[in-house]
């Protein structure tokens, strides 16, 4: 008899029969599991590039999209620094090719910085934004292709397939995966890092260095990767040690454990400098914001930080933002400041119904078969902390801040193939369609996705506000939708977003800034101003009368 193949940190019972997703290979069957991948990727591609060229500037992304034009054009880090340079220096790929011109004379800050380039500077604002947005449309298929192959070493082809499924029709990944952010980069490599960290169990000399690169990645991305620094490190350490197992000398396995932390956070360390040498080999720092000073545990955990003097000012500045009185929405109810189950509430609107079952069942089963537990601590450790770091936050904005789950857990849930249940194949692929249909069903709108239990994109408004629906994104549908249906009509706009209204076309003035019985014609608002009205324009909406929805973001009502 043939020996089957196994993966070396699983053991011989790692792939037995086809509940861990190996089946027999046909003729020809050996092309059948790459045309699967392609073919998911392909429509994943499709749908993030379509969404890209049909949305305008989300709030974020001129900001973005701004500090990586100076990089390129002034090589020093000035203006953003409470994110690191490399997600920035990934759009500016895409700006480089679409050589904007840029404006030697602006001297504002980082709010006006991006308005500037898109609207004040010639440039097609159109054409600017998708060039952006394009690198990291092409960073999260290369994701993609880790998900796939993390799962396929668990659990086999299948598992693969079914975890890239997941992913690829993940409405938040393929939304802020669309987009000119940090979310999906820095989680992306988080996860690098993590299905790195676990091969390095049998390679620890080659996959060690590489798992501190995508960790360095990660920290040079967003600051919020820190929160799993401790978490890599450990598994780090557990990784060499089990690639030592068979040592005699239990010290020296120890020894090279700490070793193993040691090079990760060496190599990481190194990445983030290496990425500030980039955009300044000189390394010059001279904020364009002022810089609080932050004391006490937080003051000394900054000061600690082994990385340039701009990325620990930028850390200052990001404590400063959790220290304001941010407002959220949830179910209605508007507050200030955070609540602890933000999150996993949001979460439960914004995931797929069957997302939801896999990701449980995916957790379940990677503890509960031995020949998968060894794995758990590696796709289930980070996802936790970094879920925790995130529900402690003070701004309760948006599942962008856990856009890590739907790559982790996707892992997982692929693994639910290798359950020792005969249906298991079955009903996780009748979940796995069920999840492409929910997504598909939302396209191109899949920024406002809500499940089916939540009434759709066309009702998460009620739900939720800010990224997770309204993020400024329609302006362009806006403009579209007055010219076919309303042309030559007043309009009266409360937009939250950064785009120019003007640019597209759209004539409109505040109407809180006038009587309410002045208001006549058509009054628009961004779902995120009206989910929090109040005063004037909570008076405004309530005697007006809705007409139309644009993009599941905007509302038109007459008056």
């Amino acid at each position: 008899m043939m020996a089957r193949a196994t993966h070396p940190a699983l053991g011989p019972e790692a792939h037995t029969g086809t509940s861990a997703g190996r089946w027999p290979v046909r003729p020809g069957g050996r092309w059948l599991v790459p045309f699967l991948v392609v073919l998911l990727l392909a429509q994943m591609a499709v749908a993030m590039v379509t969404t890209a060229v049909q949305q305008t500037p989300t709030i974020d992304e001129p900001v973005y999209v701004g500090t990586a034009a100076e990089y390129l054009s002034e090589h020093r880090v000035r203006h953003n620094p409470e994110h690191p340079p490399l997600g920035k220096l990934v759009v500016a790929a895409g700006v480089a090719l679409a050589d904007p011109h840029v404006d030697p004379s602006f001297t504002g800050g980082q709010s006006l910085l991006g308005q500037r380039l898109l609207y004040g500077s010639g440039n097609d604002p159109w054409r600017l934004m998708l060039w952006a947005r394009l690198p990291v449309i092409a960073l999260t298929l290369l994701f993609g292709l880790v998900v796939f192959a993390f799962a396929r070493e668990l659990a086999g082809a299948v598992a693969g397939l079914a975890a890239l499924a997941l992913y690829a029709f993940s409405p938040d990944v393929v939304a802020h995966g669309s987009l000119a952010t940090l979310d999906v980069p820095a989680a992306g490599f988080l996860l690098t890092s993590a299905w790195l960290l676990w091969r390095a169990r049998r390679r620890p000399r080659l996959f060690l260095p590489l798992a501190g690169a995508a960790l360095g990645a990660a920290l040079a991305t967003r600051m919020s990767s820190l929160a799993a620094v401790p978490v890599l490190l450990a598994l780090a350490g557990v990784s060499a040690w089990h690639a030592s197992a068979g040592a005699a000398d239990r010290r020296r396995a120890l020894l090279r454990a700490v070793a193993g932390a040691g090079v990760v956070a060496l190599v990481a360390v190194a990445l983030v400098w290496a990425t500030y040498l980039a955009v300044d080999p000189r390394l010059r720092w001279t904020p364009e914001q002022r810089v609080p000073v932050v004391r006490g545990l937080r003051g000394l955990l900054v000061r600690s930080l082994p990385f340039p003097e701009a990325y620990r000012d930028g850390m200052r500045v990001q404590f400063r933002l959790e220290n304001q009185p941010w407002q959220g929405f949830l179910f209605g109810r508007v507050y200030t400041g955070s609540l602890w189950y933000y999150l996993p509430a949001a979460l439960l609107v914004k995931t797929p119904l069957g997302l939801l079952a896999l990701w449980a069942a995916g957790a379940v089963v990677v503890v509960a078969l031995r020949r998968l537990r060894p794995a758990a601590p590696y796709l289930l450790a980070p996802a936790a902390v970094l879920l925790a770091a995130a529900m402690v936050g003070s701004r309760d904005l948006g599942t962008r801040y856990a856009v890590f789950l739907p790559m982790f857990l996707a892992v997982a849930a692929g693994c639910v193939v290798a359950a020792r249940w005969r249906w298991a194949p079955v009903v996780t692929g009748a979940l796995v369609l069920f999840v492409a249909v929910s997504s598909l069903r939302a396209y191109p709108f899949y920024l406002p996705y809500s499940n089916e239990a939540f009434g759709g994109p066309a009702r998460t408004r009620l739900w939720l506000h800010d990224s997770n629906v309204d993020w400024g994104q329609d302006l362009g549908r806006l403009a579209d939708r007055l010219r076919e249906r309303y042309r030559g009509e007043r309009v009266w706009l409360v937009y939250k977003g950064s785009g120019l209204p003007s640019f597209y076309g759209i004539d409109a003035a505040d109407p809180r800034e006038v009587p309410v019985r002045a208001v006549h014609g058509l009054l628009v608002v961004s779902d995120s101003s009206a989910a929090k009205a109040t005063g004037r324009l909570a008076r405004l909406i309530d005697s007006s009368r809705p007409v139309d929805d644009v993009g599941h973001s905007i509302r038109i009502y007459r008056r």
